[in-house]
């Protein structure tokens, strides 16, 4: 069986879901895909069943009813890829804004050591495509203030390109993983950086999508302020020991 697989959480992306699929699938070393959709009305899901035929025993699709969360999708992904015991687990976008080529570095860097690779727009200065002014510096600022709130040594705490080692997953208690929004990309990292394990952050050039709608809502952005502040603060009652 193959040791790699990429998660893509999905909704309303037919105008991209095909494209991207194929290029996952056309990469080497080899990645399985496992798409978690949420009730695409746009017949997302539909174009994965048809492209299972093409792509069999390596395409794979959770399908959940309504709008559940971007944190969420990814849990059940990570249970999904847990229990069938794929060694390195990766998380991306549908749309674009991460090269999917870029799959095979972060693979390489936790192959050579890393339990967790981090696609990061900022670790070489700002490498983002397409997004407007104002964008690019609440996104960095962002990544300001989650370090000066965490301490934690990460310039792209909020990314949504990375590969974990199964390890960490096993180690993190998924179900006590409580943000659903763009906050949940920085608990991941937190709580993999409390526990211990060792992060490596990959440059990549960020492009924003060209194709569909972006999911970020006020909402989402103001549970990545306070959330910040959540996990301080919880992180003084809990302690990280792995098992």
């Amino acid at each position: 069986m193959n040791s790699r697989i990429v998660i893509i959480p999905t909704y309303n992306e037919i105008e991209n879901i095909q494209a991207i699929i194929e290029k996952v699938m056309s990469l080497d070393p080899l990645f399985d895909l496992l798409i978690v959709d949420d009730g695409s009305p746009d017949g997302t899901a539909q174009v994965v069943k048809q492209l299972q035929t093409t792509f069999t025993d390596r395409l794979h699709i959770i399908e959940r009813q309504g709008k559940l969360g971007l944190g969420t999708a990814y849990i059940a992904g990570f249970n999904y890829c847990i229990e069938r015991q794929y060694d390195y687990i990766f998380e991306m976008d549908a749309d674009f804004s991460h090269n999917p080529d870029d799959l095979v570095r972060l693979y390489q860097a936790c192959e050579q050591g890393a339990d967790m690779s981090i696609g990061s727009r900022y670790i070489n200065g700002v490498n983002v495509v397409n997004w407007p002014i104002g964008r690019v510096l609440m996104s960095y600022f962002a990544g300001f203030y989650v370090r000066s709130i965490t301490g934690m040594p990460i310039q792209d705490a909020t990314a949504g390109f990375v590969c974990y080692r199964r390890k960490v997953l096993e180690t993190i208690p998924l179900h006590e993983i409580k943000f659903i929004g763009y906050a949940f990309q920085v608990e991941m990292k937190f709580t993999t950086w409390k526990y211990g394990f060792k992060i490596i952050e990959v440059p990549i050039i960020f492009t924003d999508r060209t194709k569909g709608e972006s999911k970020m809502s006020a909402n989402i952005f103001k549970e990545a302020i306070f959330g910040v502040i959540q996990l301080k603060v919880n992180s003084f009652f809990k302690r990280y020991q792995r098992p």
